[in-house]
């Protein structure tokens, strides 16, 4: 995604600010800022974001983010209370899912 593509969500002034590559698939699609593309989009956040906060401020519930991974290793429910992220990384949510 090109860097005029990037989005930045709202912070504190002073904040450090790392970019990370935000994927949210199936239904979760409609919470990425708008002109998202493939489902995704390079965001810049706060260095000391969780996931769960990045989560919150994309306005996913976290009731919906099923599947939770950053750079393909999935995280557990507890790690995700804590920073996590390095520039770079890519985060990735997936809904619950049924088949049959």
């Amino acid at each position: 995604m090109s860097s005029d593509a990037r989005k930045a969500l709202p912070v504190d002034a002073g904040e450090e600010m790392i970019t990370l590559r935000v994927k949210l698939f199936a239904s979760l699609h409609v919470y990425l800022p708008e002109g998202s593309m493939r489902n995704a989009v390079d965001l810049q956040v706060p260095a000391t974001i969780t996931p769960n906060e990045l989560l919150d401020r994309l306005h996913v519930p976290r009731d919906l983010a099923h599947l939770v991974l950053c750079n393909g290793v999935y995280l557990k429910p507890e790690q995700r209370e804590q920073p996590v992220f390095v520039p770079g990384d890519a985060f990735a949510v997936w809904p619950p899912v049924a088949g049959g």
